[in-house]
């Protein structure tokens, strides 16, 4: 074989000029580069239709009844029309069922991504009014905070979990929702067996809204230059991410964020559609000292190691509050739908 090389050298020996120019270097993958968030926001939410939270018997002519539950209504459901009729709020629905004198009315609802029809007729209360037996929710608020702001996507990403029910603690559908700056006045501090709470007030400053509500986060458009304009870090693959030391961007008074030291004590699942993928503890002595650890509220907060983006805060353990779960950015990241 080394005589065939030598003799085809030999006789063509334009080839090995071309032969001795090195190859081009393969180009590196671009990195995906985002704005670490740690502001905190309160979010006003209002959902594409209404959730059924509870079944609740009443008592009607001797007996208890459920209506809802007789008819075929679920907890979760998310009522959507009633007689073909578009309902968005409690009171729509309530209209929908008060004026139908005892009649069958036909709900239009999604359960598990299906959409079904039930009938379901009222029946008086020992009061004579028209009820259905069911608790419903059309709307949410409350506090959370910011992931990043992706220049690539133009979108900002925030919790790292959804925005649930609290009650069934199923995924609210998104119909809209505002976000706007908060101010963090007072914190509840967090120890075994009960979580704590940031608390503030929502300000008249609009960040964005919310186009979606997924599992592994909620995200948004904002116009706000702060979150914009900020520094930007490399993004952090999911086998980056090692046991060791890290930094967690929060807020825990007024809107100034601040940077804290955690470890990533953990590697869980990295599959993306968890939102459990590594455990983080905290060790920051002011950190500790002024939240007991992880707090509600804090769902969302980044966290740094190696100067990268490597996820956020989703979960606290009650009987350990200074740890808790985070989900990855390359997992909030990959979960947006352009």
């Amino acid at each position: 074989m080394k005589k065939i090389v030598k003799m085809l050298t030999a006789a063509l020996a334009v080839l090995t000029v071309f032969n001795s120019v090195p190859a081009a270097a393969a180009k590196e993958p671009a990195k995906h580069m985002l704005v670490p968030g740690g502001q905190p926001f309160g979010v006003k939410f209002f959902g594409d239709g209404v959730m059924v939270v509870e079944l609740e018997p009443f008592y009607s002519e001797g007996s208890y009844v459920c209506p809802a539950g007789e008819g075929g209504l679920q907890v979760s459901d998310v009522i959507k029309k009633v007689n073909g009729i578009e309902v968005h709020s409690n009171e729509e629905l309530q209209q929908a069922t008060l004026g139908c004198g005892g009649s069958a009315v036909r709900f239009t609802v999604t359960r598990g991504g299906k959409e079904l029809v039930k009938t379901v007729t009222p029946r008086k209360n020992a009061t004579g009014v028209y009820l259905l037996g069911a608790w419903v929710r059309d709307s949410c608020a409350g506090i959370g905070t910011v992931t990043y702001y992706d220049p690539q996507e133009h979108c900002f990403a925030a919790l790292g979990h959804g925005i649930c029910d609290k009650d069934t603690s199923a995924l609210m559908p998104l119909g809209s929702a505002e976000v706007v700056r908060t101010d963090i006045r007072s914190v509840t501090k967090s120890y075994p067996g009960k979580a704590g709470s940031l608390n503030g007030y929502f300000t008249d400053k609009t960040l964005g809204n919310l186009t979606q509500n997924t599992h592994c986060g909620v995200y948004g458009t904002t116009n706000d230059n702060n979150l914009q304009q900020g520094a930007t870090v490399e993004m952090a693959e999911n086998g980056e991410l090692h046991v060791g030391k890290a930094q967690l961007y929060t807020t825990v008074e007024g809107d100034r964020c601040a940077s804290y030291e955690v470890e990533i004590t953990r590697i869980c699942n990295l599959d993306a559609s968890s939102n459990e993928n590594f455990v983080i503890k905290v060790t920051d002595p002011k950190l500790i000292g002024t939240c007991g650890g992880i707090v509600q509220g804090m769902s969302g907060s980044p966290v740094l190691q190696d100067g990268k983006l490597a996820g956020a805060v989703t979960h606290v353990f009650l009987n350990s509050p200074c740890e808790g779960y985070g989900i990855t950015a390359q997992n909030m990241v990959s979960n947006y739908q352009i």
